[in-house]
């Protein structure tokens, strides 16, 4: 298995190729937009697009995937607690800041902790509410990566002022659910750098927070 990395979308959102060398399968995670771009790029590495895994619905997250899905039919995955908003354009900001209102209905609801198979390897949800209330990270435990969408950044963490986010909740969700994980975890945040949860147990404002 190896990952690829795509910045798509007016806020360069991280969309991650995770690739199955073997079979040419490939998930992506949080197709933010360019869609064709996205294609191409499969095309030319000779991979098919089987799943798509959505760490929460914000635009800047979910614009591609409707073009995806009519191309190649890939099934797409959410946590449970993220189904309202996707399927609301005004909660989503898509029409507001795209001025392209859209709706994603999921193919897979995911419950906190759910386990299932991406690609040939393991894949678990965890549900950390805050950016938003259905806000989740995918952990893949025999690569030991982590998905992690607007939960955690590189010593930062995501915005707490939009649609459903739930401030409160942020911080559990980071030191109960994350930091826990094995320090070598490589973190594949949403926007900017990639780190690790060794690096963010120490640095991370959230790891300190009562």
């Amino acid at each position: 298995m190896l990952v690829r990395q795509c910045n798509v979308g007016m806020v360069m959102t991280n969309c991650f190729f995770i690739i199955n060398e073997e079979t040419k399968e490939v998930a992506l995670v949080d197709p933010g937009d360019q869609a064709k771009r996205l294609l191409d790029q499969c095309r030319q590495l000779g991979l098919t697009l089987k799943v798509i895994l959505l760490t929460h619905g914000h635009f800047d997250h979910i614009m591609a995937v409707p073009a995806l899905k009519e191309a190649t039919g890939a099934t797409v995955y959410a946590s449970k607690a993220e189904d309202a908003l996707l399927m609301d354009a005004e909660y989503n900001l898509s029409g507001a800041w795209q001025h392209r209102p859209l709706t994603v209905k999921a193919d897979v609801l995911l419950q906190d902790g759910e386990e299932f198979t991406v690609c040939g390897t393991p894949v678990k949800m965890i549900l950390t509410p805050g950016h938003t209330c259905g806000s989740c990270c995918y952990y893949l435990p025999e690569q030991g990566w982590l998905f992690s969408g607007d939960t955690l950044f590189l010593e930062s963490y995501g915005r707490l002022d939009l649609p459903t986010a739930m401030p409160s909740r942020m911080a559990s969700s980071i030191k109960d659910k994350l930091l826990v994980l094995p320090e070598e975890t490589v973190v594949y945040p949403g926007h900017n750098d990639l780190t690790t949860i060794g690096h963010e147990k120490k640095h991370n404002p959230m790891a300190g927070w009562a």
